[in-house]
């Protein structure tokens, strides 16, 4: 009988330890992979697919007005904007672009958010309309006294549509991922918006 506890015993060290090294391999295996992925670089000149959405790029500038498309800037700072066509390619109407571009290299720390305008009215973060091409200006705050970058950086992401997700069984898009990098020349303050 202590014999068959000894001999489970042992089994049960053995099976923990394999499954402990089979779990650390994985990890470095998929670390390693996740490493090496390249990301594409996006040409700004032609349109770019996302699964929701069908981006065209326009421009990005800086500007010192006191507001920009309506909105009024802290004092302090300038704003920096990326104007981009956006088309809304489902079948709903949505707001689900708040993380669609997302600055990538300082000036912009890639945590801070900016606020998304809709450049005809002034709306700020409108759902968008199935099928209707909308200009959007994504608008970050940068210090007054600051260096204005030559260029945005940005990553473009992208989401998959489930019919059915694992936690609520709802239809909905998931799973975000880099479409690719975008850098996008930054023109200087003009004064205005141009």
């Amino acid at each position: 009988m202590l014999e068959g506890a000894r001999s489970r015993l042992k089994a049960w060290i053995v099976t923990g330890i394999g499954t402990a090294a089979a779990i650390a391999v994985a990890g470095v295996l998929g670390a390693f992979e996740a490493g090496h992925a390249q990301v594409p670089v996006l040409a700004r000149a032609g349109p770019i697919e996302t699964g929701q959405w069908l981006l065209q790029p326009v421009k990005a500038y800086v500007s010192a007005e006191k507001y920009v498309y309506g909105t009024l800037r802290k004092p302090g700072t300038k704003a920096l904007v990326f104007e981009v066509d956006m088309t809304n390619r489902t079948a709903q109407s949505t707001k689900d672009y708040f993380d669609l571009v997302q600055a990538t290299r300082p000036p912009l720390d890639p945590a801070t958010k900016p606020y998304i305008v809709l450049t005809r009215d002034s709306t700020l973060s409108p759902e968008l309309h199935p099928g209707m091409t909308e200009r959007m200006a994504y608008v970050w705050e940068l210090p007054e006294g600051g260096a204005v970058p030559a260029s945005l950086g940005l990553t473009v992401m992208s989401k998959i549509y489930k019919q059915r997700d694992n936690l609520y069984g709802l239809p909905g898009w998931f799973n975000p991922s880099p479409v690719g990098t975008l850098t996008i020349p930054v023109a200087p303050d003009t004064g205005g918006q141009p």
